[in-house]
């Protein structure tokens, strides 16, 4: 094997990503493999790194943004964290993968990572992999790790109800449960819609999104977004009444967040788990919260929560094989050619309705 490769690489916050020939092909270290890419899926955060800095300037102010050298800015940089491939190396102490196995993982976040998926090889670490079944193809299960950890997440750590394999699973009462989920029609909502059903909640309300689909993937009950504020929050409210005590926004800034903070209910203390943590709320519009309310912020990365996040990806297998988890719709565009993958991220960043799209190496 050779010692460089092919890859995309950010090399300036704010320009496009740019095709390299000499990247170092990584080794894998204790309890990770080597991976050749067979396919890297882009998200909206691709675009914010690459134009923003997001992930890649680790202290992003207004002043690092505009050049000071404070913080620590993690350069050159691959983007995509969503990766599959098949296993090419095994590190020290990885004796249940082999060589050969197609697997999907959840890259790294953090500063040097060698993990990214637009780039020839890369690594994984045990614990936010799996392997994928034979019936489920490399694209379908490509549309898993950046989308579905975040909702898994929010469910059961942010918003703290039991996982389904947890001791504290048997006593709670998942039927008796509402959860309301403001983004629907997002790839994170959709994945909290099928985490929620795969749980058994009682009460899935779901704002936004295809209802057809948004149904076949669990949601009891699907409000229109349309006609104003008041009137979405007059229908979430006739349906959860004064019970709600769980919501997740997977989509809003913090005007739109203050949607399911007013739903929540307020007679008992109810809790919104929101993806986008850019500042506080204005408090001063959640009204009537006479139990209170609490605004938690969510990190989908399965290496923050490795003990969660390890149980899960040791179930994919078999959720996808029974169908309680349903992978989402994605493009394909051929090639790490680096014009493909700056359309894609230039549509993100320029408010348009992109496919979340998947770049094959």
């Amino acid at each position: 094997m050779p010692s460089t490769q092919k890859a995309l690489v950010v090399t300036e916050v704010g320009k496009p990503v740019t095709l390299i020939t000499d990247w170092p092909i990584p080794e894998p270290g204790p309890n990770q493999v080597q991976v050749k890419v067979t396919v890297a899926g882009l998200n909206p955060h691709d675009a914010k790194a690459r134009d923003y800095g997001l992930f890649i300037i680790r202290d992003l102010t207004p002043a690092i943004i505009a050049g000071s050298e404070r913080g620590i800015i993690d350069l050159p940089c691959i983007l995509a964290n969503d990766a599959v491939g098949r296993v090419t190396k095994l590190g020290p102490g990885v004796t249940e993968l082999a060589v050969g196995d197609r697997i999907v993982y959840q890259p790294s976040f953090a500063i040097g990572s060698k993990q990214n998926g637009l780039q020839e090889y890369a690594l994984a670490d045990l614990g936010t992999l799996t392997k994928i079944p034979d019936s489920v193809t490399d694209d379908e299960a490509a549309t898993l790790p950046t989308n579905i950890i975040p909702p898994l997440v929010a469910l059961f750590d942010t918003l703290r109800i039991p996982a389904p394999w947890s001791a504290a699973a048997k006593d709670f009462d998942y039927a008796g449960t509402t959860l309301l989920i403001v983004g629907g029609g997002s790839n994170c909502g959709q994945f909290g819609v099928q985490l929620a059903k795969l749980v058994g909640i009682g009460r899935i309300v779901v704002v936004g999104g295809d209802e057809e689909k948004l149904r076949s993937f669990g949601a009891t009950h699907v409000v229109d977004r349309h006609g104003g504020y008041e009137a979405v929050l007059s229908r979430i409210r006739d349906i959860v009444g004064d019970e709600l005590v769980y919501a997740y926004d997977a989509v809003n800034p913090l005007e739109g967040q203050l949607l399911a903070l007013n739903a929540l209910s307020s007679a008992k203390r109810g809790v919104l788990a929101r993806l986008l943590p850019i500042g506080p709320v204005d408090e001063s519009r959640v009204l009537g919260k006479t139990a209170g309310f609490e605004v938690r912020d969510v990190f989908g990365s399965s290496h923050v929560f490795p003990e969660l996040a390890g149980e899960f990806w040791k179930r994919v297998p078999g959720f996808l094989e029974t169908g309680e988890i349903k992978p989402l719709g994605y493009v394909v565009k051929e090639g790490l050619v680096a014009d493909h993958v700056n359309e894609v991220l230039d549509a993100y960043r320029d408010g348009e309705r992109v496919v979340k799209t998947h770049i094959h190496l």
